[in-house]
């Protein structure tokens, strides 16, 4: 579906990224794993080597934040292929926070968040997508076309549904829901303002994605979805597919949602 594509994949070394890595190495795709973790995306790789014969992926030092690095990524990966058919907006830096590392992940209640840290949060999130956005798009303007993938979140398009984190320990940041609704909304403001150019801007919206949660918030939440419940993370690699290759070539402008009906 995507044979010799290249396509840059911000926080390959990631939970969702590695997948989306193996799956886009699996059908052709040369992939690299833009990641400012290089332990983990050699870690990665080694993986994904073991397991194939051959393996078109490599590892480019990115911080999202920082416009010489994106700057430097692009011309890189320009020079060494010639092209850059698909950026994909998968890095969520939710541990970068004012300017140190920390283990804050999905506990803070709303009443207990930092200011600045919510501040710090909009601004490395939002503010890191529109930079690498900013940037690709300038290139793909040049290049004649090209393609960028959002990867949002089921919290981009609803409010949350609190009831599934009662009793353990966890909720739904308020700065992360934020995060994934501005996405939404800066797909489409993306793609209408690129009208003509041929250069297609689309989001993916995953569901729950198991990670070793709480038993009972793994319950909880799969009471509201369909059939499986909260998905792995090779459940979301197929429409990441299909939204690299061509046979989505005229879907722009959308979020395409992967949550086993959990938010119907």
């Amino acid at each position: 579906m995507v044979k010799n594509k290249i396509i840059v994949i911000t926080g390959g070394a990631g939970l969702l990224g590695q997948e989306f890595v193996r799956a886009a190495l699996e059908n052709g795709g040369i992939v690299v794993i833009a990641d400012i973790d290089k332990a983990s995306a050699e870690k990665v790789i080694a993986e994904i080597s073991t397991a194939t014969d051959q393996v078109k992926a490599q590892f480019h030092a990115l911080d999202i934040t920082s416009e010489k690095s994106v700057d430097i990524l692009i011309k890189t990966i320009s020079e060494k292929f010639g092209k850059i058919d698909v950026w994909v907006n998968n890095a969520y830096p939710k541990t970068k926070i004012m300017g140190t590392v920390t283990k804050r992940e999905y506990s803070n209640s709303f009443f207990d968040m930092n200011y600045e840290d919510f501040c710090k949060s909009v601004s490395l999130n939002l503010g890191s997508m529109f930079l690498c956005s900013q940037r690709i798009a300038a290139y793909y303007i040049k290049q004649g076309y090209g393609n960028i993938i959002n990867i949002s979140s089921i919290y981009g398009l609803i409010a949350p549904r609190f009831e599934v984190y009662d009793s353990t320990g966890m909720t739904m940041p308020v700065d992360y829901a934020v995060n994934k609704s501005a996405m939404n909304h800066f797909t489409r403001y993306l793609a209408k303002l690129l009208k003509g150019k041929n250069i297609r801007v689309n989001s993916l919206s995953p569901g729950g994605v198991f990670n070793n949660q709480p038993e009972d918030f793994v319950n909880e939440y799969g009471k509201l979805a369909l059939n499986k419940g909260m998905l792995g993370k090779e459940d979301v690699s197929g429409t990441l597919l299909f939204l690299v290759s061509d046979h989505s070539k005229y879907i722009n402008g959308q979020n395409l949602v992967v949550d086993d009906g959990w938010t119907l």
